[in-house]
């Protein structure tokens, strides 16, 4: 199953360079990576990133990422994947512009 995370491009930038990441500020505060569902990025988009237009949603595979990927109740009780662990660029299946239209963000095709 495909899992979702929305960079900033600045944040994107550096985790290419890196090779790695611990996540935007938010990730390191609560101490584990934000990620979404394809049922749930684009709430957390019009959420966290309402009025962000240089974005990048990176696409991961929930199997691949191994034990550190909990389910834990967030917004409204729904269970969120979130990764406990630095997310490294060979866990990204694919990564895509997530650009701010008239109405909101938007996805790639073949998201949801």
């Amino acid at each position: 199953m495909l899992i979702y995370k929305i960079f900033r491009r600045p944040e994107w930038d550096a985790f290419r360079a890196a090779g790695e990441t611990h996540g935007a500020p938010i990730d390191l505060t609560d101490g584990y990576i934000h990620i979404s569902t394809a049922a749930q990025v684009a709430e957390t988009a019009a959420k966290h990133f309402a009025a962000e237009s240089d974005l990048v949603l990176v696409a991961l595979d929930s199997s691949a990422l191994g034990p550190a990927l909990k389910w834990e109740p967030s917004r409204g009780g729904a269970l969120f994947p979130h990764l406990y662990r630095p997310l490294t660029l060979s866990d990204v299946v694919w990564d895509k512009s997530l650009p701010l239209g008239a109405t909101g963000h938007i996805f790639p095709e073949g998201v949801w």
